[in-house]
C-alpha cells in the first residue's frame, strides 16, 4: 500500500523555489521562481541576483538611499528573470512558481514567455502602484493566478 502523506505538486514546485531563493545573497527580499512545463517536469530555476560577472561584493544590496545607483534596484536580476533565462525549453502554457508576486517588468516578461500560470505564496506590495500595473497587464493577457500558502518562505525578513 503507498503511503499517502506525500507533498502535493503545488508544495514540490514551490519548495523547489524556496529553496532556489536561499541562493540569493540580498539581505532583505530572497526570492527563488520554478518553471514547470505542462507535464510537471521542471524547465527553468532562478533567484534574485546580480548579472554575470558582477561581483556580490562590490555592488550595493541596500534598498534606502538618496541615489538609486547606491542601492540594489538598478543591478539585480529578478528570480523569475533568471528562471526564464535559464529554461531549457519552450515556455508556452508552462507554470511559474514564484516565493513573491512579480513586478510588473517580471509580468511582461512572463506573458512574452507564454507561461500561463503564476502560482504564488506573497503578494506583500499588493498597495503599490507597479502592482497595480503588473494585475492589469496578467489579467489582459489571461494569465492565470494563484495563490497558495505555504510554509515559512524566508523571501522577506
Amino acid at each position: 500500500m503507498k503511503r499517502n502523506d506525500y507533498i502535493s505538486w503545488d508544495e514540490y514546485f514551490m519548495g523547489v523555489a524556496e529553496l532556489s531563493s536561499k541562493r540569493s545573497k540580498d539581505p532583505n527580499t530572497q526570492v527563488g521562481a520554478c518553471i514547470v512545463n505542462e507535464h510537471k517536469r521542471i524547465v527553468g530555476i532562478g533567484y534574485n541576483g546580480l548579472p554575470h560577472g558582477c561581483s556580490d561584493d562590490t555592488f550595493p544590496w541596500s534598498n534606502n538611499q538618496d541615489d538609486i545607483t547606491n542601492t540594489k534596484y538598478p543591478y539585480v536580476v529578478h528570480a523569475e528573470a533568471n528562471a526564464i533565462l535559464n529554461a531549457t525549453q519552450n515556455l508556452l502554457n508552462a507554470s511559474i512558481y514564484v516565493t513573491l508576486f512579480p513586478c510588473n517588468e517580471c509580468s511582461k516578461l512572463i506573458i512574452q514567455s507564454g507561461i500561463k500560470e503564476i502560482v504564488y505564496v506573497s503578494d506583500k506590495y499588493k498597495e503599490t502602484d507597479m502592482h497595480k500595473a503588473a494585475l492589469k497587464m496578467l489579467e489582459a493577457a489571461g494569465i492565470k493566478l494563484r495563490k497558495i500558502p505555504y510554509g515559512k518562505l524566508t523571501y522577506e525578513k
